[in-house]
C-alpha cells in the first residue's frame, strides 16, 4: 500500500494570504513586536501562571497534599538552587568548623542542629579535617538520634586533610575515594549530597581529580561535587576537563564572604555562574566573630580567637587593620538600628542580598547566637539598594567588576 507523504512545497503557509499580504510581511522586521501586544502578553503569562497554580493545588488535593503545608511555608525559610543544579538548599546553612568536637559539647551541638532544622535549615556542612573527624561523628550521631528523613537533608563534607600519612591527604584518586568512604563511615550515611575538594592540589593532575569525583558520584557515594578555596582559573580548568572527557563538572565553590572580604564572590564567581553554572556557598559571614561585636574591647576568654590554634585570628583582631574594621562596624550600627535588627543580622542579610550566593553557612557556639543569626531572613526584604549603597559608602571596599569598567 502506497502512503502519500506531503513535501515541504505542498504545505500551505498560513501567514501568506495573497501577494499583497506577502509584501507586507516582508516589509515588517522579523522580530518586530507591536507595543500594543506587550500588555496582552504579560496578561497571558499571568493567567498561565495562575492556571498552573490552580492545577498544582487541585493535583495536590487529590493526593492528600497541601502546597501550604511545606517547610518553606511553615518556617519562612528561603530556598535557592545550588548553582545551576536542581538541588534546593536553604539560604542559611549550619557549619561545624571549630564548634563541633571542639568549642562546644555534643549536647549543645544537638541543640544547634535541632533549632536549625526546625527553622527550615536543610544544609549541614562538615569536613574530614574538622576536629580530626570528630565533627563528622557528632553530626552523624545527631542525625541518627533525631531520625530525620535523609531525603530532607543536604549533607556536605570536604576532602583534602585526612591524616598524617602522605597518602591520606591531597586530591589523588586514592584519597578522594578512601577519604570519602571514611567520612561516610563517621557520618553513618550511605552518601553525602555534595563532596568538596577542600583546596586545590598542585601535585595531582586535574583530570585525575575530576575522574575521581565523577567516580564517587557514579558509585552513589555523593550526588554532586564542588570546590573550596579554588581560584576561578582552577574551577574553569576542572569544568573544561569534565566537558572534554564527558565527566561531571563541579556545581559549587565554597568561599569566604563577609563585609570585609568581597572580591572573589562579587567579581569572579558571578562570571563563572553565568558561563558554567557554578554557584557560591559562602562561609564566615561574621568574619570569624569579628562582626559580632564580641572583640570590640579585646579578646575575651572562651572565644575562638582565644584558642591556641587561632593565634592568627587574635593577631588580626588587634592589628591596625582590625581596629579600622571595628571603627567601620560602629558606623554601621545606626543602619542596623534603623532596620530594627542587630549588627550580625545586618551582616548576614547583607551576604544574602547577593543573588549569586546559594547559601550562607553559619557557625554558632550557642543557641542564642544561632537564633539571632537565623533572624537575618526577616531583615533580607529590607536590604534595598539604598541601604546597600549606605553600607558600601561606610565600608569603602566595593570591588569593581568588568561591568563597572565598561560603564
Amino acid at each position: 500500500m502506497h502512503l502519500y507523504k506531503a513535501s515541504y512545497a505542498d504545505i500551505p503557509n498560513p501567514k501568506i494570504a495573497g501577494q499583497k499580504g506577502n509584501e507586507t510581511a516582508r516589509a515588517k522586521k522579523p522580530n518586530a513586536i507591536s507595543k500594543n501586544c506587550l500588555p496582552l502578553r504579560c496578561l497571558a503569562m499571568t493567567l498561565n501562571a495562575s492556571m498552573e497554580q490552580k492545577y498544582l493545588e487541585r493535583f495536590a488535593n487529590v493526593h492528600g497534599l497541601s502546597l501550604k503545608e511545606t517547610v518553606k511555608a511553615e518556617t519562612g525559610m528561603i530556598y535557592r538552587n545550588l548553582g545551576k543544579s536542581g538541588l534546593r538548599v536553604s539560604c542559611l546553612g549550619l557549619g561545624t568548623w571549630v564548634t563541633f568536637g571542639g568549642q562546644i559539647s555534643d549536647e549543645v551541638a544537638e541543640q544547634l542542629m535541632t533549632i536549625a532544622y526546625e527553622n527550615g535549615v536543610n544544609l549541614f556542612d562538615t569536613a574530614e579535617v574538622y576536629a580530626a573527624g570528630k565533627a563528622e561523628v557528632i553530626l552523624g550521631n545527631i542525625i541518627r538520634k533525631k531520625n530525620w528523613r535523609r531525603s530532607s537533608l543536604v549533607i556536605t563534607t570536604k576532602l583534602y586533610w585526612g591524616g598524617k600519612a602522605e597518602t591520606e591527604r591531597g586530591l589523588s584518586r586514592k584519597h578522594i575515594i578512601e577519604g570519602l568512604k571514611g567520612s561516610l563511615q563517621r557520618l553513618q550515611l550511605e552518601y553525602v549530597d555534595v563532596v568538596f575538594a577542600n583546596r586545590p592540589d598542585n601535585n595531582t593532575p586535574m583530570e585525575e581529580i575530576v575522574r575521581a569525583m565523577s567516580y564517587v558520584i557514579n558509585q552513589g557515594m555523593a550526588m554532586y561535587w564542588g570546590t573550596s578555596r579554588w581560584s576561578a582559573m582552577e574551577i574553569m580548568e576542572a569544568y573544561s576537563v569534565a566537558r572534554q572527557f564527558n565527566m561531571i563538572p563541579p556545581v559549587c565553590e565554597q568561599a569566604e564572604y563577609h563585609l570585609f572580604q568581597r572580591e572573589k564572590v562579587e567579581v569572579q564567581l558571578p562570571e563563572l555562574y553565568h558561563k558554567i553554572g557554578v554557584g557560591a556557598m559562602t562561609w564566615s559571614p561574621l568574619a570569624c566573630g569579628l562582626i559580632s561585636g564580641k572583640y570590640e574591647n579585646g579578646v575575651p576568654e572562651s572565644t575562638r580567637a582565644s584558642l591556641k590554634c587561632y593565634q592568627w585570628l587574635k593577631d588580626k583582631i588587634v592589628s591596625e587593620e582590625g581596629c579600622k574594621q571595628q571603627s567601620k562596624l560602629k558606623d554601621l550600627i545606626p543602619i542596623a538600628e534603623r532596620l530594627g535588627c542587630t549588627l550580625p543580622q545586618l551582616a548576614v542579610a547583607w551576604c544574602l542580598r547577593n543573588e549569586g550566593v546559594s547559601s550562607v553557612l553559619l557557625g554558632s557556639s550557642n543557641p542564642e547566637q544561632l537564633i539571632e543569626n537565623l533572624g537575618a531572613i526577616q531583615v533580607l526584604p529590607k536590604m534595598t539598594s539604598h541601604i546597600v549603597n549606605e553600607v558600601d559608602n561606610i565600608l569603602g571596599n566595593k570591588p569593581f567588576s568588568k561591568k563597572d569598567y565598561r560603564s
